[in-house]
């Protein structure tokens, strides 16, 4: 079987600019499959078992999770503590709904994760995944105003070249241009800024501070242009994932960012579903910027893969609100708090404390970020390597003086992907990193776990798979 790249294209309206990556096997006769993909036309290689931060396919092949899935799996695949915590929760309750019940591993979760959480973000709200978790961030912002008695509160602000999921909310939040364009009709009013995106947009003469400054003024003026008592909340990822290619805030933005909402009396929101629980090397990315939220999305490497589960925190001072207002929060999901999920959950933060694997993600990140620059360093086609901990980018130019991106209609981060697939190398290409159309990145987020033999294979592979890319589109 032989895997390459499909770019497949809907036939009318804006369904016809979705750029959509597939893989697939060149099977003359590939077998039949009921289940409705997310691409239509892939027939990818079947997935059966997981060996540390290998994923083992059907033919016995095994490809380095060099992205995590997406930024998901942080312990790799079959860790035994978490494979255990699981069967016991199982054989003891896999299921208790929220609205009746409590359970010992939610509980447990939540004063874990709020023991461990910075400032005042006291109070648990769990959900199944991060877009769950986005979407009842935007509703617990509205219900707070509302319990207070400011309900002209309304208005949303974010940034272009982000992502914060694919709920209507979450979707209209969100600056990732081409996936809210065929449902624009839909989404809810947002205002967007500048995204913090020093390699693109910093002058020659600022240095990151007064970059931040500039930018994160924006929200200022913002404010202003929308009436400062009307805005609800602004939404934002402290390392900009999927969409731009893990870009972090420079220093003093997002603190500029605090201040402003402080000010104005506007919710800060980071979303921290790719970035979070460990990834760039402290459990909450916005740690290492000093800044403490109202609200913070978590996933992914909340259950590092195991079970589904994501989950909102919020300040003892939202939380208070709803408590001592109408006592409900007007929102839920069925599975929410799920015993099992939970259960799994736990097991990957107490492996994450217990094995030392935050100190691990920045020993390891610092030394697969060096070796990403000694190898693509003096590449003519790699204009930044980027990115804190174990989250890393680096973006695509055509010419690295001018910054000039690759024709879109190249694909190439679609050949990436395929090339490096077909060298058992799993890693998470994207393209319209610039503006949602123009510029191509490549992401890696692989599981804390690796050592440095796999950061050698990650770097050889990923610099295989690009040169034979390149050469493709040259």
């Amino acid at each position: 079987m032989v895997q390459g790249a499909f770019v497949g294209a809907g036939r009318r309206g804006s369904l016809s600019r979705i750029r959509c990556i597939v893989l697939f096997t060149r099977d003359r006769n590939p077998p039949m499959s009921h289940v409705f993909h997310r691409h239509t036309r892939m027939n990818p290689p079947v997935a059966v078992a997981g060996d540390g931060p290998y994923v083992i396919d059907r033919d016995g092949r095994r490809y380095l999770d060099a992205s995590g899935g997406a930024a998901v799996s942080c312990l790799g695949h079959s860790h035994p503590a978490v494979v255990a915590a699981i069967r016991e929760q199982v054989g003891r309750l896999a299921y208790a709904h929220s609205g009746f019940f409590t359970t010992e591993p939610m509980e447990a979760l939540a004063d874990h994760l709020a023991a461990r959480a910075p400032g005042r973000l006291d109070q648990v709200y769990f959900v199944t995944g991060g877009s769950e978790a986005m979407e009842a961030a935007l509703k617990m912002a509205r219900q707070y105003f509302l319990e207070i008695g400011q309900p002209q509160r309304r208005h949303l602000i974010a940034r272009r070249q982000s992502y914060h999921g694919n709920t209507l909310g979450a979707l209209a939040v969100g600056g990732n241009q081409w996936r809210r364009e065929p449902f624009a009709p839909l989404l809810i009013e947002t205002t967007h800024i500048s995204p913090c995106y020093a390699y693109r947009d910093r002058r020659d003469d600022e240095g990151d501070e007064a970059y931040g400054l500039r930018v994160a003024n924006d929200l200022e003026a913002a404010i202003q242009r929308l009436g400062p008592d009307t805005v609800m909340a602004f939404v934002a990822e402290p390392v900009v994932g999927a969409t731009a290619g893990a870009v972090p805030a420079v220093p003093g933005y997002l603190n500029r960012i605090r201040e402003i909402c402080d000010r104005h009396g506007v919710l800060l929101i980071l979303d921290e579903v790719m970035c979070g629980m460990g990834r760039t090397g402290t459990l909450f990315a916005c740690e290492q910027d000093g800044v403490v939220p109202d609200l913070v999305a978590i996933a992914k490497g909340l259950g590092a893969g195991y079970q589904p589960i994501g989950a909102l925190l919020a300040t003892d001072t939202v939380f208070a609100a709803i408590r001592d207002g109408t006592g409900f929060f007007q929102h839920g999901h069925t599975y929410m708090g799920h015993a099992t999920a939970c259960a799994a959950a736990l097991a990957v933060q107490r492996t994450i404390d217990e094995e030392g694997l935050l100190a691990a993600v920045r020993t390891k990140g610092a030394a697969l970020k060096t070796a990403l620059e000694e190898r693509f360093g003096n590449q003519r086609h790699v204009g930044d390597v980027r990115g804190r901990g174990l989250f890393l980018g680096l973006e695509l130019v055509a010419d690295r003086a001018s910054k000039e991106p690759f024709d879109p209609s190249l694909k190439l981060h679609a050949r990436i992907k395929a090339a490096a697939m077909a060298r058992g190398l799993m890693c998470y290409p994207m393209g319209g990193t610039i503006d949602g159309r123009r510029g191509d990145h490549v992401l890696l987020a692989p599981p804390f776990i690796v050592d440095d033999d796999h950061l050698a294979e990650i770097v050889e592979k990923l610099g295989e798979a690009m040169d034979a890319a390149l050469a493709e589109v040259a």
